[in-house]
């Protein structure tokens, strides 16, 4: 009895010392490690890829963000759009609507939302590209097609007083072509192509 009592203890013993050192390896040791490499190779990244306009955070590279008109929910047209949300671009309540390419109310939507994006940027509903008119799976896309960019030039250009060829310009030089040269598509980040139309505007 004692024989089976002692060796029941060393076992225990030995389970609490395996938990010991496994949570401090992979609750301490671990994380710290990681946020170590984190923030030191990868520091924009691994903070949230903030952007800073004159020492002012103004958004993340990393979710898109609404550009109407202040206090209103209609777009501003001095400003690049991106792409609709299903969240209203909270971080917090990401994803999409969940209804089918086929679903009659997502195809309602979609139509009257090219539409809307036809006439808001005076082109016609042929020019207008997918991603103008839906949301992606996140619902906070921060990036939309050189094509979505493209179809804003003019409206933007007029709003702001500036040269379409001017604003065109801009809007490739701030055009990222595809990853590794081969995956995915060029797009464009609308936060970062704004703040660099805000500066041109005040040349």
């Amino acid at each position: 009895m004692n024989t089976s009592l002692a060796n029941s203890a060393r076992m225990v013993w030995a389970a609490l010392r395996m938990l010991l050192v496994l949570t401090v390896v992979t609750g301490i040791v671990y994380p710290l490690v990681v946020t170590g490499i984190g923030q030191a190779a990868f520091h924009d990244k691994a903070n949230g890829s903030m952007v800073k306009v004159e020492g002012t955070e103004v958004g993340s590279k990393l979710i898109g963000q609404s550009w109407n008109i202040e206090g209103t929910d209609k777009p501003d047209p001095k400003w690049f759009q991106g792409r609709p949300s299903n969240s209203g671009y909270d971080p917090l309540t990401t994803g999409s609507s969940q209804l089918g390419a086929s679903d009659p109310t997502l195809v309602k939507n979609v139509k009257a939302a090219k539409k809307q994006v036809a006439e808001f940027n005076g082109v016609p509903e042929s020019k207008v590209p997918v991603d103008a008119v839906t949301g992606s799976a996140s619902a906070i896309d921060p990036d939309i097609s050189t094509g979505y960019a493209d179809i804003q030039v003019k409206r933007v250009a007029k709003a702001n007083g500036l040269t379409e060829a001017r604003l065109q310009k801009l809007v490739d030089d701030h055009t990222t072509g595809r990853t590794l040269g081969f995956m995915g598509e060029p797009h464009v980040n609308v936060l970062e192509l704004n703040i660099a139309l805000k500066e041109l505007t005040k040349k």
